[in-house]
């Protein structure tokens, strides 16, 4: 287990994590525990604009085969490579209001919910990667996993526990004076 860092440490060394999962099961009820504790994520109006799927192991090929249903034949190799590994499915779906500065605040607190789960899951050695495929738009894919009309999915993570000696965390951010000015 990763020890106590604080939370600039925190932020600071999580990265995504695409691959090299560890052989252990992403239960429902820990994704559950740390989505209880994400969603005190800031959102106007409490009106916690969110809603998730789960896949587990055991469903997993029958996602992937609604994935490979919204791709074309010949890539239905490549992206089964990309998802077969994959312990576990997060899908993250938000209401789509019309009016424009509600759906942007929703998205930026469904957006900041799922930042404070990939920290929430890095504390455990528990890797996600945040990802908006092209079939997530595909009214096939939408329908096959219970997406309404006037819902949006944000994104689909994916999670599995990983060793952390086994990532490399050589990142660079700009330093925020370059991206500063003042009024």
């Amino acid at each position: 287990m990763i020890q106590q860092q604080s939370i600039s440490a925190v932020i600071r060394e999580r990265i995504s994590i695409k691959s090299n999962y560890l052989p252990l099961e992403v239960k429902e009820e820990d994704v559950v525990t740390l989505l209880n504790d994400a969603v005190w994520a800031p959102n106007h109006g409490i009106r916690e604009p969110w809603r998730f799927l789960f896949v587990s192991e055991e469903r997993r090929e029958a996602f992937i085969q609604t994935v490979l249903a919204c791709c074309e034949a010949k890539t239905h190799e490549k992206v089964r490579l990309k998802l077969a590994d994959v312990p576990a499915f997060l899908v993250a779906i938000m209401p789509e209001d019309p009016r424009q500065k509600i759906w942007e605040e929703d998205f930026a607190a469904i957006s900041t919910l799922i930042q404070n789960l990939q920290l929430l899951g890095w504390e455990k050695e528990l890797g996600m990667v945040w990802k908006t495929p092209n079939y997530i738009y595909d009214p096939k894919f939408r329908r096959a996993i219970g997406v309404q009309n006037g819902e949006k999915i944000v994104g689909i993570l994916q999670l599995g526990y990983f060793d952390p000696a086994q990532h490399v965390k050589d990142r660079k951010r700009t330093n925020a004076l370059e991206k500063l000015t003042s009024f």
